[in-house]
């Protein structure tokens, strides 16, 4: 099955898995290093390439298993220009293994085509650490930085670009304008803390109002990221519970294992991976609540066992 930019399964209410937390269980469960928390030189290794074709093909197969497509996200979130810098890498550089990215994930949809709907997006982290906010741009800086990773992937084919661990409303604003410049569905996750407001102490519901206002509506859906159910979830059912319309554009959940805050998570050196049945059980509670949550995968410490829990748990009120 072909996927379209502008006819995305999801955009037509079809549930879908994504995969878990790439750069955890690179590090915890296979034992490679990655500098900077990087997947993306990976890509110029073959025994690295090989281990991400390993795990998106995991995820793949839990996908058709279920009878369900499945959102593969390159694994480009460091593949910007600041943090390819720190790597070493050019900015031509940076844009051929973006590029590069889009192709491994097309070999996996051709590989299961054309039984299992592979959507490929272009994974865009922030530009700082993800945890912390940091040093903040202006929208107008935000947009320009983000352009050049937009465009390199759409150029190779993504099917929709999705900005993970926001955590601040200008840098999410700026990165939805890179995309629409250039016509392609984008998503707008943001990680919250334990309280389930953003980094900067902002409540979720403001900044995704404050984007929807900003853009125009441009993004396909949003997302929530790099935090735990446990930490969002009060928000969202008071949301729902209040008539709030932003819970509607909720459309993305790739929650973390544990329970941990970022704090604790950045100085752990074990890997927590918390209880999938309970986990699959809370994703299953979150499309209860959430009408058009379509996208549901992991984040940190999650693996291919706990997305199985989370089909298993939340495909089971379809049945």
């Amino acid at each position: 099955m072909t996927n379209h930019r502008h006819d995305l399964p999801q955009a037509r209410g079809e549930i879908l898995l994504t995969d878990g937390g790439l750069e955890t269980t690179l590090i915890f469960e296979n034992g490679i290093d990655l500098p900077e928390f990087a997947s993306f030189p990976l890509l110029d290794d073959d025994d690295g390439r090989a281990a991400l074709l390993e795990y998106f093909r995991t995820y793949t197969d839990i996908a058709r298993q279920h009878g369900v497509g499945i959102v593969l996200e390159t694994p480009t979130w460091r593949a910007s220009a600041d943090w390819g810098r720190v790597l070493g890498y050019e900015a031509a550089d940076l844009a051929r293994l973006n590029a590069d990215a889009v192709d491994l994930l097309r070999e996996v949809r051709e590989a299961y085509a054309p039984s299992t709907a592979v959507v490929i997006s272009g994974n865009v982290g922030p530009r700082g650490d993800g945890y912390e906010v940091g040093d903040q741009m202006t929208v107008e800086e935000a947009e320009d930085f983000h352009r050049a990773q937009v465009g390199a992937l759409v150029d190779a084919g993504a099917d929709l670009v999705t900005a993970l661990t926001m955590t601040y409303v200008e840098e999410a604003i700026g990165f939805a304008r890179a995309a629409a410049s250039v016509d392609v569905p984008a998503v707008v996750s943001f990680t919250v803390e334990t309280d389930g407001t953003l980094p900067t102490g902002q409540p979720l519901g403001e900044a995704i109002a404050a984007v929807e206002s900003a853009t125009g509506g441009s993004p396909l859906s949003y997302g929530i990221n790099c935090a735990h159910p446990d930490h969002f979830g009060d928000t969202v059912a008071a949301a729902v519970e209040a008539g709030e319309t932003w819970v509607n554009r909720i459309g993305l959940v790739r929650a973390n294992a544990s329970r941990m805050s970022h704090e604790e998570l950045d100085a752990a050196e074990e890997l927590d991976a918390g209880d999938r049945a309970e986990l699959g059980g809370q994703y299953a509670n979150l499309r209860r609540l959430l009408p058009n949550l379509t996208v549901m995968g992991g984040c940190c410490g999650t693996d291919h066992g706990h997305i199985s829990e989370i089909a298993r748990s939340a495909l089971a009120i379809d049945t």
